[in-house]
């Protein structure tokens, strides 16, 4: 490798690493792309069998028509007539039966929150969220103490709770900031936002684009070690591909993985990346040969204090054609874990027996005939946790290393994780570092 070219080097190919490829190679930079697995597209890549003509993702995603950064990206590559914004239906459980709640005539019909002063409290509570721009104050408090005191015991119990619950578990339920659900609330909307072909047909698209701009991706390349070199340049370290030196490095993995990468960063950065919490997720997908919900309900919530052994399902093809998938029904069975729990260490045929079953109370008629396949993901890094005065523990951007730099989901903040602030916090991280070498 020439090193006189090889001046700025990308580690991790998920939509952050390739959104910042982009603007360093627009700025002219020779741009060499790490990714460890053997495709692009990070925790949005996804899969194919020969008779689909779309991916699925491995961990269910999609876009909200709020999300600016991600679609300013497709606008600029010229691909938005690649976009579709369908809008599918949100179900609500309440004593064994789902209730449609996406939209606001839903919610002051589902019967969870009772008549009266509860449903006016959550109305003006959910307005309130999403008018005011005004979040700092609110990651000054707990989830749970500011929707106790506005919101009201009831509401809270029966609407947020849950979420924070299967969310956060136990363990982090009660800690996580008011901030965090307020991004969550502020700005989504009822319409959900996907890519002709699938998030895999977007990432590879652009990975094709960044290649015809000089790009040098390169797949099943793990990086061993990012450690200063002669000059102020870094040196990377492969498993297999032996060293190689660059001016300005990017890192775009989690914080748990930088540390480890980089060990020679200050101890205070490197205690402040180890500090951050956050929780894993296990994600079985299903190929079924009938609709699992005839009436069309597209993403269930659930909560856990009713016996379900996981946070949701979501039947894809009540939000997609299962034209797409040649005909196959695809239906997602998720749930965030810590990352110490039992079900990132269990077999996938001792998760199917955990998790088929209950596809029951979803459909009566369901059986086990119906399955067609099932692919079992799992990643430790999956959702930041919050909490109170997060923004105080935020890792800057520029490391103490000279040339280091670090975009991860755990610096969108107080926005919640997904490819849109995956876009925004490396186009970031990418103009800090055409500034710092431009001067």
């Amino acid at each position: 490798m020439n090193t006189n070219q090889d001046q700025v080097a990308v580690i991790g190919a998920g939509i952050g690493g390739l959104s910042a490829a982009y603007d360093l190679a627009n700025a002219g930079k020779p741009v060499t792309l790490f990714e460890a697995a053997d495709h692009v597209g990070g925790l949005a890549a996804g899969f194919k069998l020969p008779h689909w003509d779309w991916s699925v993702e491995r961990y269910y995603h999609h876009w909200f028509q709020s999300d600016k950064y991600i679609l300013g990206l497709i606008d600029e590559l010229g691909w938005s007539e690649k976009v579709r914004f369908p809008r599918p239906l949100t179900v609500m459980y309440h004593q064994g039966k789902f209730y449609p709640f996406d939209s606001v005539l839903a919610a002051l019909r589902y019967p969870g929150l009772g008549w009266g002063i509860d449903k006016i409290r959550f109305g003006l509570v959910g307005l309130y969220l999403r008018l005011t721009n005004n979040w700092k104050p609110l990651e000054k408090t707990t989830v749970d103490a500011w929707m106790r005191k506005w919101a009201g015991d009831k509401v809270y119990e029966s609407m947020w709770e849950p979420l924070m619950i299967g969310k956060f578990g136990e363990e982090y339920a009660k800690e996580v900031n008011m901030a965090w659900l307020w991004a969550r609330l502020h700005a989504r909307t009822t319409r959900l936002g996907t890519f002709e072909g699938g998030f895999q047909a977007f990432s590879d698209q652009l990975a094709d684009r960044l290649r015809e701009m000089g790009v040098a991706i390169k797949l099943s390349a793990r990086v061993k070690s990012i450690r200063p070199a002669d000059g102020d340049r870094l040196r990377i370290a492969m498993e297999n591909e032996g060293e190689h030196t660059f001016d300005q490095v990017l890192n775009t993995t989690s914080p748990g993985l930088l540390a480890r990468l980089a060990p020679d960063l200050p101890e205070a950065y490197l205690a402040g990346l180890l500090s951050l919490k956050s929780m894993g997720a296990v994600v079985m997908v299903l190929s079924l040969k009938h609709q699992l919900s005839p009436e069309g309900y597209y993403w269930y919530n659930l909560p856990k204090n009713a016996g379900f052994p996981l946070l949701s399902l979501v039947e894809h093809t009540n939000y997609l054609s299962p034209d797409y998938f040649g005909g196959d029904h695809i239906v997602y069975i998720g749930d965030y874990l810590p990352t110490d729990h039992p079900y990132f260490e269990m077999t996938k045929e001792a998760l199917e027996e955990k998790f088929i079953p209950q596809m029951k109370r979803f459909n009566p008629a369901f059986s086990l005939e119906w399955v067609n396949h099932t692919w079992l993901s799992r990643t430790k890094y999956a959702q930041p946790v919050p909490l109170v005065n997060h923004s105080e523990n935020i890792p800057a951007i520029r490391t103490p290393i000279t040339g280091l730099y670090f975009a991860s989901m755990s610096q969108v903040y107080p926005w919640d994780r997904g490819t849109n602030f995956a876009v925004e916090i490396g186009r970031r991280a990418a103009r800090m570092m055409i500034q710092d070498k431009n001067g």
